[in-house]
């Protein structure tokens, strides 16, 4: 997860104290565990990567047998549980195992499409005390439902999200762009300054599951860029502000590089001091700082890869599994830097996003070293050498402007 607002803060204290402040970053010995307690959903979403569909998986975790991977994980010192599905809410002991969580002392999470929250459904979540329940929001009313594959879900999310607010819990808005939904990112933001939302988060299309099946529709580059440069803008603004408003973003890591070059060409006094920041943050997170458990114990390097099986909890403590270099997918992930190929290995970047996802390299070539097809970065701003004069070929990132005036349509 890249944290704009963190870093937009940072510049904006900088800006009013004349000096940059100290980082006090705090890694934690183990990684941020993004559990699939069950595949079970009411919905049939079109870019899901876990293909879940409204009927029971067998052979997911008993409660149990999820309470002994939850020790495991607290003495190898996982910090973060995220609580997802499928959708959650769907799974019985939901609630017991989110107390477990709370009382061994993880920051818990809920991530759910929201349908499910009624007021009583609201009330529970609110005595449970999650740290961050986050909600899917597709675009507005008509987008969002076309995806879900449900009418009425939009009213029934942006509900979920208002009975939430009412009892105070922090909740986040979750959206995921592509190219049939990037008109709508504006009206999403403005809605969320409305409702007084505590959070956003942007995802990038990642190529798995149904997302893998939509990747022809994945944003344009230049539809992409508008829509980070408007998170930077609205971010700054919230900082200089004093907002408590969240803007983050997540399976892309060049938006850290864009990032430094937003810096530079808006802030350039602080613009080394950033860049310094942003390689300590060092870019993906796969296989390293975060993982994935799915509903039947499998390990994955994060929740995209559920093709690619690190071990079985049942069968393995998380801890060996996570330790364990002997899969050559996973040795990759945690070699600094990364064997990345092509533009990637060349990049001027690369320590800073650490080669971004590998999946989407996978899913198109059969590669997970092979330069990410979803970069959005020119050449010229990787530091890659200009072409030969004459030359027929085109530019791998030489990429067609797409007009999407998405920035001029936010009026907030």
């Amino acid at each position: 997860m890249f944290r704009i607002s963190q870093y937009m803060r940072e510049l904006a204290r900088a800006q009013a104290d004349g000096v940059y402040p100290a980082a006090h970053d705090r890694k934690a010995k183990g990684p941020v565990v993004i559990w699939n307690l069950i595949r079970r959903c009411n919905l049939t979403c079109k870019h899901c990567y876990a293909l879940s569909a409204d009927h029971d998986y067998s052979g997911e975790l008993s409660r149990a047998e999820v309470f002994d991977v939850m020790q495991d994980l607290r003495a190898y010192g996982v910090p973060v549980l995220i609580l997802s599905g499928g959708e959650p809410l769907m799974r019985p002991d939901l609630f017991e195992i989110a107390q477990r969580a709370r009382e061994m002392g993880f920051y818990t999470g809920l991530s759910t499409n929201g349908t499910l929250i009624d007021e009583p459904m609201a009330d529970r979540i609110a005595a449970m005390e999650f740290d961050y329940v986050g909600i899917s929001l597709d675009g507005l009313r008509d987008t969002h439902d076309r995806f879900r594959r449900l009418q009425g879900a939009f009213e029934l999310s942006l509900n979920a999200l208002h009975l939430l607010r009412a009892r105070g819990v922090k909740v986040g808005m979750r959206f995921t762009m592509t190219s049939m939904n990037a008109h709508d990112l504006p009206a999403l933001l403005a809605l969320m300054r409305e409702h007084k939302v505590d959070k956003f988060y942007f995802s990038h299309l990642n190529y798995a599951g149904r997302g893998n099946i939509h990747r022809g529709k994945d944003a344009q580059f230049q539809a992409t860029r508008e829509a980070l440069e408007m998170l930077f803008e609205r971010a700054w603004q919230a900082a200089q502000d004093g907002l408590p408003e969240e803007y983050v973003t997540g399976n892309n890591d060049a938006d850290g590089p864009f990032l430094l070059q937003w810096v530079r060409s808006h802030l350039p006094q602080w613009g080394a001091h950033i860049e310094q920041r942003l390689r300590a943050w060092g870019g993906n997170a796969s296989g390293l700082n975060v993982a994935n458990i799915d509903n039947l114990g499998l390990v994955h390097p994060d929740t995209m890869w559920w093709h690619h099986t690190l071990g079985d909890v049942r069968q393995r403590p998380f801890s060996d599994i996570w330790n364990d270099m002997s899969d050559p997918l996973m040795a990759g992930l945690k070699q600094q830097p990364r064997p990345v190929q092509g533009r990637c290995a060349q990049c001027r970047y690369l320590s800073m996003c650490g080669g971004n996802t590998r999946v989407r390299a996978q899913q198109l070539t059969g590669n997970a070293w092979a330069e990410d097809p979803g970069c959005y970065l020119e050449d010229a701003e990787i530091g890659l050498p200009p072409k030969e004069t004459g030359t027929t070929e085109a530019a791998p990132h030489s990429r067609q402007r797409v007009t999407i005036p998405i920035r001029e349509q936010l009026h907030v």
